[in-house]
């Protein structure tokens, strides 16, 4: 059992879970298992535009520092830039302060090794035990101390980079978008490269102010972003999360696009153009039925796996796969990324679009979902699912779906919430069987 890291890092509310002092001591911990060699090594440190995002940067710097490291300052970035200029700055180690798509209040630390991939579970268990161990007498001497400065030229890295995941000839002349950065990281490189694609930008969410990111806009609160794209008569907006590894996509209708259509968009334009490394894509188990059976109909499989993106790039990574994501809209794409990043995936399916000369919206409904309901039940403590009558319940509630839905019940990796969702083509049935097991946890937690 992990007890600092989740499914994503380390992430909490901001001098409450995440404090200087934790602060203080993972970056001494991370910065110890790093140093492998005799070269002078070095960490980058990218952040979101949380207030938090100064305490907590200014503490993970001594913390690397102390037992040896340089530290490159990158500012507000987004994640998968992070990822990407660890591997470019060639860094030991790279650090995102981020709390993605929560409020403000939270924030958190996400570490990337120098391969630019999240830290596996073994090193993240490796850093826990010396985090609850005792650093002093394996810090650096005096004059091995690192140094820190901040690096300016970062955003112009990330956004050609971003640029030249599209073919040069390329370009989105004549499309009208409108992008939403959540007031967030992205809300200068977003917009920038959009514009220099040849696109026509009308940027929302980007005066960040410490407090106001994801409040009312990014890919969590899409309404914004609805009502512009609607007013404007835009051709299509882009919604990025707190940290940017993640998009939502609304169409000149004003109707939003999850991950599941974009991925399988991209993959069907990928298949006719023999660019998929595998006959397949990667999701996690909380992606429609309906994905899965369209993936099917272009003869493609669907693997899945477990919540959470940095399962979907194992899975990817170990069986040669270039295509995966959430539901949520976590589209990782190997042969640029390795992470999730939301506007490189907006980028590639702007290409279909313009490839097709199609509006999104065709492009986007490549499958009816099928009706999905997610309910959460809390608990204080235990083990709700191993009573012997929720057990029961969901034997029942998988024999009545039958082979035309799917049931789906987990623990939250984040949260004392277990989580139950069920989808099927009878929506009253998938209703059904979602409270009935809803009820038997509710009673067994209580």
């Amino acid at each position: 059992m992990r007890k600092h890291f989740g499914t994503d890092g380390i992430r909490g509310r901001a001098n409450g879970v995440i404090t200087p002092e934790l602060a203080l001591k993972i970056g001494q911990a991370a910065g110890l298992i790093f140093q492998r060699g005799d070269h002078r090594h070095r960490v980058v440190i990218g952040k979101d535009t949380r207030l938090s995002g100064y305490m907590i940067e200014t503490a993970l710097v001594a913390g690397f520092t102390s037992v040896g490291m340089d530290v490159l300052l990158l500012g507000p970035m987004p994640t998968p830039a992070v990822a990407m200029l660890t591997r470019s700055m060639r860094a030991d180690i790279g650090v995102m302060i981020s709390a993605s798509h929560n409020p403000f209040e939270d924030n958190g630390i996400k570490l990337f090794g120098p391969d630019g991939f999240k830290l596996n579970d073994e090193l993240e268990l490796e850093i826990e035990s010396l985090i609850d161990g005792d650093m002093r007498r394996r810090l650096a001497s005096s004059r091995d101390l690192g140094r820190a400065k901040r690096i300016e030229s970062v955003h112009a890295r990330y956004i050609e980079f971003a640029k030249r995941t599209l073919p040069r000839h390329v370009t989105l002349d004549g499309l009208r978008v409108v992008v939403d950065c959540a007031n967030g990281a992205a809300y200068r490189v977003a917009p920038e490269t959009l514009w220099e694609l040849g696109a026509e930008v009308i940027s929302i969410g980007v005066e960040p102010d410490g407090f106001n990111i994801n409040h009312d806009v990014g890919s969590t609160a899409p309404e914004a972003l609805v009502q512009k794209v609607r007013e404007l008569r835009a051709d299509v907006g882009i919604a990025l999360d707190g940290d940017a590894d993640r998009v939502l996509i609304v169409d000149e209708k004003g109707q939003k696009v999850d991950g599941d259509q974009l991925m399988a968009a991209v993959a069907q334009s990928w298949k006719e153009d023999e660019r998929l490394t595998q006959p397949g894509l990667v999701a996690t188990i909380m992606s429609n039925l309906g994905l899965e059976r369209f993936i099917n109909g272009l003869g493609l499989t669907l693997a899945r796996t477990a919540v959470g993106d940095r399962y979907v790039l194992e899975h990817m990574r170990e069986h040669g796969y270039n295509l995966g994501g959430e539901q949520s809209g976590h589209i990782i794409m190997s042969d640029y990324a390795t992470t999730g990043d939301g506007l490189v995936a907006a980028l590639q399916l702007l290409s279909v679009v313009k490839r097709r000369n199609l509006p999104v919206s065709e492009v986007c409904h490549c499958f009816e979902p099928l009706p999905q309901i997610l309910k959460n039940v809390r608990f204080r403590s235990g083990e709700p699912l191993r009573a012997d009558s929720v057990v029961t319940a969901i034997a029942h509630a998988k024999d009545r779906l039958g082979q035309s839905g799917r049931l789906v019940i987990r623990p939250s990796g984040t949260e004392p919430v277990i989580r139950v969702m069920a989808e099927g083509d009878d929506h009253d049935l998938v209703a059904e069987v979602v409270d009935e097991v809803v009820d038997a946890v509710t009673r067994a937690a209580a």
